[in-house]
């Protein structure tokens, strides 16, 4: 059995919960290296990361480098004496950091890999209508999330699924996932195999305010995936046209209804409990949604005190 000497880098939620499986398990933990606090909020208060606020509760020994290519970061994480980086969320590693360790670096993925390859995995996977993702460890080489794989598992995805609850589950997923990648490495039997690329490899491109707008002209089951993909975060929006008001929203929840109907594509359809957006072959249900400078809120709660003009429509 190798005697580990594990460096954990991680920033976000999704990374604790490896993290803290890994000391729950007794690996010997020198260093934590997460994303260096930042400035949030009305007071601008320093906002310490979800890793970093977990390894200070553990007295784990923290860096947190603005610059992966500064001397006296290399040198402070080459002082730790690691022979294993395990990556998980954190941001792409110059390969004076990745190739520092005996036994190399690994990183866990959100997807199956080759498909969704990239920075929001979770989110394309629902937003592209998939029924089965998982996560995958592979050693880090010099391109965004090529290298040779280590392990994978998959799950089946709901069709009612978001993004916030997959999220939750490939999390508890991962966590086991790379503790079985540990044991491997520990027992000096780990077997890669190289990923098999094809032309119709899908990518997990980064989310922006472009791709993140529905296109109503879309079909029905596109813009249900797109809602639920995108949910809680960032989220889907879409421009209300109410009136002499023109509101960019953001809508969170939703469900589709399939029927056949003579209404003008984005019109919008309200009554005093329901909302509902003309689209092909259907309607659109919204049931949670936030209008600019309120909070998000259920459909009942909003019809409540807020009135759709006869024309109204989303674009």
């Amino acid at each position: 059995m190798k005697d580990l000497r594990i460096v954990f880098m991680g920033t976000p939620e999704f990374a604790v919960t490896t993290l803290k499986a890994l000391v729950e398990n007794q690996y010997n933990i020198v260093g934590v290296i997460t994303a260096p606090d930042k400035p949030a909020g009305r007071g601008r208060k320093l906002n310490e990361s979800a890793v970093k606020q977990y390894a200070k509760s553990q007295n784990l020994h923290i860096l947190q480098p603005t610059n992966l290519k500064n001397e006296d970061f290399l040198e402070a994480l080459k002082a730790l004496n690691a022979n294993l980086q395990i990556v998980v969320a954190f941001r792409m590693l110059p390969k004076a950091v990745w190739q520092m360790p005996e036994y190399g670096t690994f990183n866990l993925h959100a997807s199956l890999l080759p498909d969704y390859r990239g920075a929001a995995p979770i989110n394309w996977a629902i937003i592209n209508g998939e029924t089965k993702t998982g996560v995958s460890t592979f050693f880090i080489d010099e391109k965004i999330d090529t290298g040779e794989m280590i392990l994978q598992e998959d799950i089946l995805i709901d069709s009612e699924e978001n993004a916030g609850s997959l999220h939750d589950k490939l999390m508890l997923l991962g966590s086991k996932l790379v503790l079985k990648t540990v044991a491997l490495i520990e027992k000096g039997s780990v077997k890669t195999t190289p990923q098999q690329e094809t032309t119709e490899t899908k990518t997990a491109h980064k989310l922006n305010k472009d791709n993140c707008k529905i296109n109503w002209t879309d079909t029905i089951d596109n813009i249900y995936n797109m809602i639920r993909g995108l949910s809680p975060y960032p989220a889907a929006w879409c421009t209300l046209i109410n009136g002499k008001d023109e509101l960019d929203i953001k809508i969170y929840a939703a469900r589709k209804e399939y029927s056949n109907h003579d209404s003008a594509i984005g019109s919008i359809i309200s009554t005093k409990k329901e909302l509902k957006v003309a689209v092909t072959n259907g309607y659109i249900i919204i049931e949670e949604i936030k209008l600019p400078g309120k909070k998000m809120m259920d459909i009942k709660s909003l019809l409540n005190g807020y009135a759709f003009a006869a024309d109204a429509k989303m674009l």
